[in-house]
């Protein structure tokens, strides 16, 4: 990969970002790398602004990152976004846009995850990976939203078969590109084999 420049963020904070827990940098040692699971990114935006829970916020990824490669800071890194269970308050959540499984998520006809990653954006994540290992303190670990979410779940067509409720960034991700890119190491497996 070339050298790069180093992203352009746009701050487009969601509009309840003042509701989410403020954290100290230091304990942010992870990015987990996330795709949108949907057509684009004004749908991404708007499953942000969500409402889900009592404290009036939602789900939502630090960053997004475009099929162009642009870059939109919803959540800044000293708030605690909801993007992985168990795992947010040490993670920055980075969310590539790309349809995964949408509309079908847990129909177990559809778990193929076909669209390409661009070149754009992931020459504009790997920028963004190395900003971040820059400016965080912390920052040592990269780990896939699947490797930390391997919950299986019954299947939308058929309740007797079971289909992985997360699957992103999918197979379709090059980590070897992009760990060869950053100065990040793949989280150690956390987790035993659900």
């Amino acid at each position: 990969m070339p050298t790069l420049p180093p992203p352009i963020v746009i701050d487009q904070p969601l509009p309840y970002v003042e509701r989410l827990a403020r954290r100290d940098l230091s304990g942010v040692d992870l990015v987990v790398v996330h795709c949108t699971e949907l057509p684009d990114l004004a749908t991404a935006r708007e499953y942000g602004e969500r409402v889900l829970y009592p404290s009036g916020t939602g789900n939502s990824g630090h960053y997004y990152v475009d099929r162009d490669g642009t870059v939109l800071r919803y959540v800044p890194e000293d708030r605690t976004a909801h993007h992985v269970r168990g795992w947010n308050e040490r993670a920055v959540g980075i969310e590539l846009v790309n349809r995964g499984r949408w509309p079908h998520w847990l129909d177990s006809r559809h778990q193929a995850m076909d669209e390409p990653y661009t070149e754009p954006q992931l020459e504009a994540l790997v920028a963004l990976l190395r900003r971040l290992a820059q400016t965080l303190p912390a920052l040592r670990y990269i780990a896939g939203h699947e490797d930390l979410d391997r919950e299986r779940v019954p299947a939308s067509d058929d309740p007797s078969l079971q289909v992985p409720r997360k699957r992103d960034p999918g197979p379709r991700f090059p980590w070897e590109r992009v760990l060869a890119a950053v100065p990040l190491q793949r989280l150690p497996d956390p987790l035993p084999p659900a």
